[in-house]
């Protein structure tokens, strides 16, 4: 479960893909959870759903410089003419149809900006989908540790139990045979009884990673497979810094925003240029045989021409539009530094928690090892009399205290492994090599929708593709061992003697 620093030839994403891929088939693996929740994650599905919103922006801006056509009808019935009327032979009923059309020619740059400007957003979308992918693998990832980690801190305590119980049972013995004191049976019920409350402590905190796992990843772990090395990670920290300041998605993300706001400044400026537009109309009217004495009463019209309009004053409107575009530009170049700051800071922490890990791995390693020998010695000594029972009960808890502290530094230097690569932009599908089904393609939406002129096209109402956990049951009752009864010596008060 340790993770290294790893100087590889080959790409991360490669090795890292080969990893997952090298774990046991008979359990459920990392690679099993990060598959189910690409697959039936909502929280990435609906970041899915967003870039494909994104997406509509495009034919949405270029419709705007599209032919548009549009007809009419009308029927009229005079049902009272005045005097006039007859002498002007006014129709008693009309039936008349038009049909016209309008494209534009030139608005001012408006719809070529737009169009420019949803193409980034598209690209800043994508780029938010790889850090959505990122960050919910880095969760699955912490999701799964953590219910690693909690499970072996319950074995660690359930033996603990155990060998506390022994000892308990152990010490009454050599009590009734007076080798041992209350003192030293109080002091061993005492221990259990901690022990027992620390097992419980664990197994609450174990229910809770296996619920933030279903939570995650859609369902309930069974038999995790400790997790493969992570290959890849950087020799030092300038290195991983260099590496997120080019590849990192939220870095990218916001800097396609920004160039898209740029673009919308030009947008703004468009509504105070001339515009011009090419028309052309038809008109169809009948009189329905109501013109006295006028055999032909019905007729066609057509024309065609060039509409020129050129605002002279629109009360203020556009240069406010134009300097709201402006300060918006002026958020996103800060919000870049900002999120530059971000990148830094998350891969800096990353790396340095991940070194700490490692560090605190090696000496629980350490501590395990000399614990170990320790409660042997303490037991022998114990034996012949040369420590009581409370030395060996301090040396039983150090032992618990330095393994339980090693489980935890091994799932804390993984997930900052993961959480360093998420950062450096290496930690996304692509990455992982996911292969438990097709991977999203976030470019296939985009050129189906791009170039689309239907006016009734649509893709139906939507339905949920994510997992409900709702028929999910509790954890087995094996998770949740009930508690032994404790049962205490009965021994008589303490009492001092009198002078």
């Amino acid at each position: 479960m340790r993770a290294k620093f790893l100087s590889a030839s080959a790409p991360a994403s490669l090795m890292l893909a080969c990893l997952l891929a090298a774990a046991p088939a008979d359990a459920d693996t990392l690679r099993d959870a990060l598959v189910q929740a690409y697959s039936s994650n909502p929280t990435i599905l609906a970041a899915r759903a967003r870039l494909r919103q994104t997406d509509e922006g495009v034919p949405i801006a270029q419709a705007n410089g599209r032919l548009g056509v549009s007809a009419d009808a009308n029927y009229t019935e005079n049902v009272k003419r005045g005097p006039a009327s007859f002498s002007l032979n006014t129709p008693r009923r009309q039936v008349t149809g038009g049909l016209s059309a309008n494209l534009p020619v030139f608005q001012g740059g408006g719809v070529r900006n737009a169009v420019q400007a949803a193409r980034l957003r598209v690209e800043s979308g994508r780029a938010d989908l790889r850090s959505a992918e990122a960050t919910m693998f880095t969760d699955v990832v912490a999701a799964y540790m953590d219910v690693v980690r909690d499970q072996a801190i319950v074995d660690l305590n359930s033996k603990q139990v155990d060998v506390l119980g022994t000892n308990l049972q152990a010490t009454k013995d050599r009590f009734q045979v007076g080798d041992l004191t209350r003192t030293d049976v109080a002091q061993s019920e005492a221990r259990l009884s901690g022990a027992r409350s620390q097992l419980e402590s664990a197994q609450a905190q174990l229910v809770s990673s296996r619920e933030n796992y279903l939570r995650v990843v859609g369902k309930m772990p069974d038999n995790l497979e400790a997790p493969p090395q992570l290959p890849g990670l950087p020799a030092n920290v300038d290195d991983a810094v260099g590496a997120a300041l080019d590849n990192n998605p939220d870095l990218i993300a916001i800097k396609k925003e920004s160039d898209a706001a740029r673009h919308d400044v030009g947008v703004a400026r468009a509504s105070r240029l001339p515009r011009l537009s090419a028309v052309a109309s038809g008109d169809y009217v009948n009189y329905l045989d109501s013109l006295a004495g006028i055999p032909q009463d019905r007729g066609t019209t057509a024309a065609v021409g060039v509409q020129a309009t050129l605002p002279l004053y629109q009360g203020g409107g556009p240069g406010a539009r134009v300097r709201q575009a402006e300060a918006r530009v002026s958020e996103t170049l800060e919000q870049t530094i900002a999120v530059e700051r971000q990148v830094i800071a998350q891969v800096r922490s990353a790396y340095a928690s991940h070194a700490a890990s490692l560090g605190v791995i090696k000496s629980s390693q350490t501590a395990v090892s000399a614990n170990e020998l320790a409660l042997e010695g303490v037991r022998a000594e114990n034996s012949v009399g040369t420590r009581d029972v409370l030395d060996v009960l301090n040396a039983e808890q150090e032992l618990l205290n330095s393994r339980v502290q090693l489980v935890s530094a091994q799932r804390d230097a993984y997930v900052a492994g993961f959480a360093l690569l998420a950062a450096m932009g290496r930690a996304e599908a692509k990455d992982l090599g996911l292969d438990g089904g097709p991977l999203y393609d976030p470019v296939a939406n985009y050129n189906r929708v791009k170039t689309s002129v239907f006016d009734w096209g649509d893709d139906g109402m939507p339905t949920t593709k994510a997992s409900r956990t709702v028929g999910v049951p509790p954890p087995p009752s094996e998770v949740l061992q009930p508690m032994l009864e404790f049962q205490p010596v009965e021994t008589p008060p303490v009492t001092t003697s009198k002078n």
